[in-house]
């Protein structure tokens, strides 16, 4: 059953900005009896990314840090003629062993092929897992038939504008036409509060369903704050330049589900 975003507000805020507790949990997995058994490739992300979107890149690659954060391996790939955010640091490892890698591919299938690669390469030498997430210009998913490792796991980033919802539905339903079987997730960023996460969430989740026939997934929310702002100046990741923030709590957040859901597909 999928995830909606109220199973997981318990993540996010404090319990007294949260209107009402949960009804139900998604009864997501945290633990296992004995050993994880070490997948032959880490699961791949795609994150569609349009040129200038300095905010969303900022997201990105601090996703990468907190997933690194949490013991695992993260590797951020994005095309090289691509435009990165200025909070990005050179190519290699970076901060807490977070990795980005620039890649010169100009199609979808070179792009596609360079992180399974990665994805093969990083399971190697990781003992706790991890995520190998891939910035990819939303257009280059209008031809996705040679590139099936980027359209298994996709991860929308929208605001909660109308122009926005429209958009990000329209990916969705490029990305399903692309792979019916297609995981599509959706982080809500720039609210105000909850219910204005939950409430853009909850339509685009109505109109998928009833549209496209085809779930989605909440991976929460991120909070307008101005730490994301002043971190992207500074060129330094949230959680390590205002860890107590509500912005670095959200981040560390959506990165622990997407963590738990990679080693979910390993263990698979």
């Amino acid at each position: 059953m999928p995830r909606d975003l109220g199973d997981v507000l318990h993540y996010f805020l404090p319990q007294d900005e949260v209107d009402a507790p949960p009804s139900s949990r998604s009864g997501r997995v945290h633990s296992l009896d004995g050993p994880t058994p070490r997948p032959a490739a880490l699961p791949i992300v795609a994150l569609p990314l349009g040129e200038r979107d300095v905010v969303r890149a900022a997201y990105a690659w601090n996703l990468a840090v907190e997933v690194a954060r949490q013991g695992a391996s993260a590797t951020l790939l994005a095309p090289a003629n691509s435009e990165p955010s200025p909070l990005w640091p050179e190519p290699g490892r970076g901060p807490v062993g977070a990795e980005v890698v620039l890649s010169e591919a100009r199609s979808f299938g070179d792009l596609n092929r360079t992180a399974l690669d990665i994805a093969v390469g990083r399971a190697a030498d990781s003992d706790d897992g991890g995520v190998v997430l891939v910035t990819v210009p939303p257009t280059w998913f209008c031809d996705a038939g040679d590139g099936r490792a980027l359209v298994r796991w996709v991860l929308l980033f929208t605001a909660v504008e109308t122009r926005d919802l429209l958009e990000t539905y329209s990916l969705a339903k490029r990305i399903i036409a692309a792979n019916s079987a297609a995981r599509v997730g959706v982080t809500v960023h720039g609210v105000r509060g909850v219910e204005e996460a939950k409430g853009a969430f909850q339509h685009l989740a109505d109109v998928a369903a009833r549209h496209l026939e085809h779930p989605l997934t909440s991976y929460g929310l991120l909070i307008d704050d101005l730490h994301v702002y002043r971190a992207i100046v500074s060129r330094r990741p949230i959680g390590l330049e205002h860890p107590q923030s509500r912005a670095a709590r959200a981040l560390r957040d959506v990165a622990r589900l997407l963590l738990e859901d990679a080693r979910k597909q390993a263990v698979a």
